[in-house]
């Protein structure tokens, strides 16, 4: 005999909306403590659930937070997210303004008056980046899709999702929205070597634009969720090493880099949430990138711990080669870390700052002697060697959104 449970689950798919609707309603509740409920008849509750993102917004919300809650279960992952259909649905409703949709059970059309901007668009970001954890989701570098034209010029899922990102900021595209939990979308996918490429490559449909410089401007934003995603995203991208020339130069017409020539700017989106209203030596200043010069005194630091270790491991990622490690030095990042590691009390925070001191102030192959205020000139511990976790570690630490 089927538990009670177990007979609600089946009106997923009832015919009457509103016997669906309260199916829906009372199941959010036990989606993060029984997930097995939704496995049940080979996953056949998270079947109905996909059908039930299409349905009427109410509905369509709680299916989405309940299938939010089980992708966190390996099978129901692999099941969201080798979905073409279910894929495709999430784009359309997070990228269109209004569109047309059919109700799920009875095949009745829905006017425009009835169906205004997606109401579930968040909700639809935080499934997206939940299946991105999947590796098969790289695939939505190379889907092209028709073009919604209030948001993107672009064919290309990945580009419309950016745009979205972007325009979508603080409910500007669709008041019932911000799309912040796409930041940690990009996260999970910069966890690929395609993303990463992608990222850091001039696209040439979209006026050699960089993409990661859509992303990058957001550090500084308001939104918590926001920062940490895209210091999230900065940190998994830095590790394509081949990138860290477009990434480090600040000019647009770079003859250094390879055609069409253009620089990231990186740098001082990274640093400016390192910096507080501090104000630096002359010697210290000269050479510093002006973005990061003549800031206001009421600036304020980063205050979350884990943005501020993001930013700081980016920069320990961008200090690879000696190359870069000579950029970094010449627009004076040590003094930024040194204002940083004394004004900020975290340990943690802190070891970052001394890793990074290791790096920039010792001695190349071939020099004599360390850089002035070199190692162990923050006192303490400060002299040690801490090795930077591997790749595959760092990747594990993207912040889950369930």
């Amino acid at each position: 005999m089927p538990t009670e449970l177990e007979e609600l689950v089946e009106f997923l798919h009832h015919g009457n909306t509103q016997i669906r609707q309260a199916a829906a309603e009372h199941l959010v509740g036990y989606s993060q403590s029984n997930v097995s409920l939704f496995k049940r008849n080979q996953l056949e509750p998270v079947k109905d659930l996909k059908l039930l993102v299409k349905d009427y917004a109410p509905i369509a919300k709680n299916a989405l937070t309940i299938l939010i809650n089980i992708s966190s279960d390996t099978e129901v992952l692999k099941s969201l997210a080798k979905d073409d259909a279910l894929l495709e649905t999430l784009l359309s409703r997070i990228t269109v303004c209004q569109f047309t949709e059919y109700a799920a059970a009875e095949g009745r059309k829905l006017t425009a008056s009835q169906n205004p901007k997606e109401q579930s668009a968040n909700e639809i970001a935080m499934l997206l980046a939940n299946m991105a954890k999947d590796d098969s989701l790289q695939r939505v570098l190379e889907l092209k899709r028709d073009i919604p034209k209030e948001l993107s010029t672009s064919k290309w899922a990945m580009d419309q999702l950016i745009d979205c990102f972007v325009k979508g900021a603080a409910g500007a595209y669709n008041k019932h929205a911000d799309y912040d939990y796409l930041s940690y979308f990009f996260a999970d996918l910069a966890k690929f070597p395609k993303t990463r490429e992608y990222l850091t490559t001039p696209q040439e449909h979209d006026a050699n634009i960089i993409p990661i410089t859509k992303i990058q401007v957001f550090t500084d934003h308001a939104s918590h969720i926001r920062r940490l995603g895209v210091a999230s995203t900065i940190k998994n991208v830095a590790f394509l090493v081949p990138a860290h020339p477009v990434l480090l130069s600040n000019l647009n017409s770079d003859p250094s880099l390879p055609p069409p020539s253009i620089g990231a700017n990186l740098l001082p989106y990274i640093l400016l949430p390192l910096m507080g209203p501090e104000e630096y030596a002359d010697e210290d200043t000269e050479g510093m990138l002006d973005e990061l010069q003549l800031l206001e005194p009421d600036k304020e630091r980063e205050t979350d711990v884990e943005i501020m270790k993001a930013h700081i491991e980016t920069i320990l990622l961008l200090s690879t080669t000696k190359e870069s490690r000579q950029v970094l030095r010449r627009v004076k990042v040590y003094p930024i870390i040194r204002e940083c590691h004394l004004h900020v009390e975290n340990e943690d925070v802190r070891e970052a700052c001394d890793r990074v001191v290791q790096i920039l102030q010792r001695r190349e192959e071939g020099e004599e002697e360390d850089m002035p205020g070199g190692v162990g000139s923050f006192g303490g511990d400060s002299g040690k060697m801490v090795a930077l976790q591997n790749e595959e570690d760092e990747e594990e630490r993207i912040v889950d959104i369930v």
